[in-house]
């Protein structure tokens, strides 16, 4: 579980190492290629036997797959990778929160509003576009967990997600084109991308894969919430992005609110 939630991150960081030369929308492009990959490898979708029925949402899941890692690399650009990962977070946190109806889990969504409204808090320097891409990003992940959810019925095993993932790549095709016209890129950057790719996708993909079979959900699911600090301390040691204590406190309360919400979970 360390392991992949340092690669998730740590590709995330490396991956905008490359933004000065292929920009968000190529480091996202070149990240869909290599998770397609590697999903299209392990589940081997049978695409002919598919249905219109089962074709719906996974056409839907690709659309959700690229926009959410386009807007959360965009959002990491402008405001930073820690603050980005968090706002990101917000979205499978709702999702886990609406089904509820406990008292501690009003509670837990009041703190999660708290931690939101403190990293979101007016200032002369705030980039409302970098916010509003990474509230965008949080509402592709919770539309990405349901739509999952729909596409699991549907199809057998992970054909479905590998199926999404290779649609995704496709629409992203025409992006790596006109980079590769406009201007060549460097082989960093492309490294850079690709390392994201595989750091951001297929490694944590796989952990989590073998994981899941040995590690209690709940248990799981309380470690997950520890991404946005992860997030943080990796834009602060690799790309020297500092948070203010107001930031800290926000990411903490986010985090606080998931990890509460588990804990006094049923069992």
């Amino acid at each position: 579980m360390v392991g992949s939630g340092l690669s998730n991150q740590t590709g995330a960081a490396i991956g905008s190492l490359a933004f000065p030369v292929l920009g968000p929308l190529g480091v996202v492009a070149v990240r869909q290629y290599v998770a397609a990959l590697v999903l299209l490898a392990v589940g081997r979708p049978r695409l002919r036997t598919f249905t219109w029925r089962q074709w719906q949402p996974v056409l839907l899941l690709a659309v959700v797959f690229g926009t959410m890692n386009l807007s959360l690399y965009t959002a990491i650009d402008r405001v930073g990778l820690g603050l980005a990962v968090t706002l990101e977070f917000l979205g499978p946190l709702t999702v886990a929160l609406a089904a509820a109806r406990r008292r501690v889990d009003a509670c837990c969504a009041v703190i999660a509003a708290a931690g939101a409204v403190t990293l979101m808090r007016p200032r002369p320097s705030t980039d409302y576009v970098g916010l509003g891409l990474g509230l965008l990003a949080a509402v592709c992940w919770a539309s990405y967990i349901l739509l999952n959810r729909t596409v699991g019925r549907r199809v057998p095993g992970a054909q479905g997600s590998a199926a999404a993932a290779g649609v995704s790549a496709v629409l992203f095709l025409p992006v790596g084109v006109v980079l590769v016209l406009r201007q060549p890129p460097t082989a960093s950057a492309v490294g850079c991308a690709v390392a994201a790719g595989v750091l951001s996708s297929a490694v944590p993909y796989l952990a989590d894969l073998f994981t899941l079979r040995r590690v209690p959900a709940q248990a799981f699911g309380l470690f997950m919430s520890v991404n946005p600090v992860l997030a943080a301390f990796v834009g602060l040691v690799g790309l020297g992005q500092r948070p203010g204590w107001a930031e800290w406190a926000g990411i903490g309360a986010v985090v606080a609110a998931n990890a509460l919400s588990i804990l006094c979970g049923d069992r």
